[in-house]
C-alpha cells in the first residue's frame, strides 16, 4: 500500500539520567554537591529549587540511583500510604512538592523519616518556605530545610543542553544549528525540550536531518500557529 505521505513511526526515546550524563554548570553546581554529598548533609531535608525543566528530575533520578529511593508524585503522599513507603524506603523524593494536597500526610512523612533517620529530598519550583500551608508544625517544618537553587542555564549551558538532548534520541546536530536555535529561543529547559521534540517530529515526519533549513520552517511554524 501506498500513501502521499508517509506516517512517522516514532519509537521514543530514552534520556541518560545516570550521573556522568548530568551536565555540571555554575548555576547547577552546588545542587549537584549536595547529591554527591550524601548522606553527609547537614540535616535529613533538602530542597533543590528550580524553574520547569532545569534538571530538578534528573538529579532526583541520580539521587534515586544512589541511595535506593523511591520518586513519589505528589498525589502519591497521602495518610494511607506513608506508614508503608517509610517502612520500605529509607530514602524518598517528592517532584513538585509545592503541589502535595495533603498537608498532614506530608508532615507524617517528615516525621516518620526523622524518626527513621531516613532522607527526604523535595523538588520544587518555590522555596518550601513560601509554600502556602496553613498546618503551624507543616510551616515550621517547611521553613527549616536547607535549599539549593538551580539558576536559569546561560547561553554555554543552553546549547550543552541542546547537544544533550538531541543525543538523547540519537540526532547529530551541527554547532550552526544548535547557534541558529540559541538565537530564537527562550532560555529555559523546558523551551530546550520543546525544540528539540518540534525538531525530531519535523525530521522523522520529513524523512530530513535536522538541518538550519528544518528547523527554521519548524520555527516559522510554531510561530504562526500562536
Amino acid at each position: 500500500m501506498t500513501q502521499d505521505k508517509q506516517l512517522a513511526l516514532n519509537l521514543g526515546h530514552r534520556p541518560a539520567f545516570g550521573r556522568d550524563d548530568f551536565l555540571v554548570a555554575d548555576g547547577n553546581r552546588e545542587a549537584v554537591e549536595w547529591i554527591d554529598r550524601w548522606p553527609n548533609w547537614s540535616g535529613q531535608v533538602l530542597a533543590i529549587v528550580g524553574p520547569a525543566g532545569c534538571g530538578k528530575s534528573h538529579l532526583s533520578q541520580v539521587f534515586a540511583l544512589r541511595t535506593g529511593a523511591r520518586v513519589l508524585q505528589p498525589t502519591e503522599i497521602t495518610p494511607d500510604t506513608i506508614a508503608g513507603l517509610v517502612e520500605h524506603h529509607s530514602a524518598l523524593v517528592v517532584e513538585d512538592g509545592e503541589k502535595v494536597l495533603e498537608p498532614r500526610a506530608l508532615l507524617h512523612l517528615f516525621n516518620a523519616l526523622v524518626e527513621k533517620r531516613g532522607h527526604l529530598l523535595l523538588t520544587t519550583r518555590e522555596a518550601p518556605a513560601r509554600w502556602p500551608v496553613s498546618l503551624a508544625d507543616l510551616k515550621s517544618r517547611l521553613s527549616a530545610v536547607p535549599m539549593v537553587r538551580i539558576a536559569p542555564p546561560d547561553d554555554t549551558m543552553m546549547e550543552a543542553v541542546l547537544v544533550k538532548l538531541f543525543a538523547d534520541r540519537q540526532i547529530h546536530v551541527t554547532p550552526d544549528v544548535v547557534a541558529y536555535l540559541l538565537r530564537r529561543m527562550d532560555r529555559s529547559f523546558a523551551a530546550a525540550r520543546r525544540i528539540v521534540d518540534l525538531a525530531d517530529n519535523a525530521a522523522l515526519a520529513g524523512q530530513r536531518a535536522v538541518t538550519i533549513p528544518l528547523v527554521k520552517e519548524m520555527l516559522d511554524r510554531e510561530m504562526g500557529e500562536r
